[in-house]
């Protein structure tokens, strides 16, 4: 098996379009199927009733996806100007496979002459399907990574924790991703009181599951939130004892960011080597601090500590700062601030006492509320689609990096 295989059957996969093209119901069916597949959480697949000349009609006025599964009756000498009309609507790099009546030697050398990725012979089973596609995304675009956002408070009390959960509620419920949220801060952890349920395991627990591959278990550690949000219900171990050491993290955060896009770990009240393991790590830091001035202070050093960590720069580092307006006349501007972070605020929440308080103790989300939905809408997750924006951006880069490929090798070589 080669390593694209390898991939395919074991990885979350990237970031992509897939339009499929059919008259045969059982394959409409099959293809609707695929989208159950965990595999396929990042990958907007869409499935109509249709031929090769509908998907000209359709990407006229659009553009083409990353892959297009075109399936044909009826083989002739008229299906290579058919695909080559297709090609001229198509964006380069558009990958192609075409599902066919016959298993023809022949016409499948021909096809992948062309540009073609597969030639593949109806009936087509789900699973199969799943897998062909699976492959050829790989191949085509990469395997880009999902994204691990890591929150971090500056001292105790900004609110980092509850702001963290809000971001993966968000996350999950508007803007349709499929998460994880992660404490980091074991027996210390709040998270069952904000998210409602009773922690079923340790952090020592999750890390040996991960270690061992054991996927079963790990399943068994999880809270599931809603459809789209998971938690790792961790929290039961003691508080006073460190119970997993920083390099056995990595395996945990490999094995949950193969299965979701999005990883939000809360890293308040975490031991400071895991700290550090997961922001040498993280896509994305979160820095939460109030604008008072010990609060400050702590943020300044931290930031500075994360540069270091981070080869000196301050990039993917976002800095939030919660509570504004607790007390008006002891604050610090939002000037002053980024003069003396030389960092600018990517959000100024104000204080919303009734709102976080009622989220942490009554198991709410903070857009239960009406001041905390403001929160939530029109402050963190426009922050979150800029951050899963540059997730897509990778993708690209990698799809760039792949070369024309697939269809788009069938379009220069027709165009010739």
């Amino acid at each position: 098996m080669s390593e694209s295989d390898n991939q395919a059957s074991s990885v979350l996969l990237p970031s992509s379009s897939v339009a499929v093209f059919s008259t045969d119901q059982k394959t409409l069916e099959a293809a609707r199927a695929v989208e159950g597949d965990w595999r396929f959480a990042r990958v907007d697949l869409q499935v109509e009733e249709g031929d090769v000349f509908t998907a000209i009609e359709s990407f006229k006025a659009s553009g083409s996806p990353d892959l297009i599964i075109i399936q044909t009756e009826k083989i002739d000498d008229e299906l290579p100007g058919q695909l080559e009309q297709l090609a001229d609507h198509c964006d380069e790099g558009t990958g192609a496979i075409v599902i066919g009546p016959d298993n023809d030697v022949a016409l499948y050398r021909q096809l992948i002459d062309m540009g073609v990725s597969d030639y593949l012979v109806k009936p087509v089973e789900t699973n199969f399907l799943a897998d062909v596609i699976a492959k050829t995304l790989i191949e085509k675009v990469g395997v880009t990574g999902s994204r691990l956002i890591a929150f971090v408070g500056a001292k105790g009390g900004v609110g980092a924790s509850a702001l963290a959960q809000a971001v993966a509620w968000g996350v999950s419920d508007s803007l349709g991703q499929k998460t994880m949220f992660v404490d980091m801060a074991g027996g210390w952890s709040t998270t069952a009181v904000g998210m409602g349920f009773e922690p079923s395991a340790s952090l020592a627990e999750a890390v040996k599951a991960a270690e061992e591959d054991n996927e079963d278990n790990l399943k068994r550690m999880l809270h599931q939130a809603s459809d789209r949000l998971s938690v790792l219900a961790t929290g039961g171990e003691v508080m006073l004892e460190q119970t997993v050491a920083a390099d056995q993290i990595e395996a945990l955060i490999d094995m949950l960011m193969v299965k979701y896009p999005v990883v939000v770990v809360d890293l308040s009240h975490g031991a400071a080597d895991l700290e550090r393991a997961v922001i040498a790590r993280a896509n994305h830091i979160i820095v939460v601090t109030t604008p008072s001035l010990p609060a400050l202070r702590l943020t300044r050093s931290l930031v500075q500590e994360i540069k270091d960590l981070r080869g000196g720069e301050a990039e993917n580092v976002d800095l939030i700062v919660n509570m504004v307006g607790m007390a008006a006349g002891n604050e610090v501007s939002k000037k002053d601030i980024e003069e003396a972070m030389n960092l600018k605020v990517s959000a100024s929440i104000p204080f919303a006492a009734k709102a976080f308080m009622g989220s942490e103790s009554a198991s709410k989300k903070l857009s239960d509320d009406k001041d905390g939905a403001g929160i939530v809408s029109d402050m963190l997750l426009p922050l979150m689609r800029k951050i899963l924006v540059l997730g897509k951006d990778d993708g690209a880069a990698a799809k760039a990096d792949a070369g024309a490929g697939l269809l788009g090798g069938l379009i220069s070589k027709l165009k010739k």
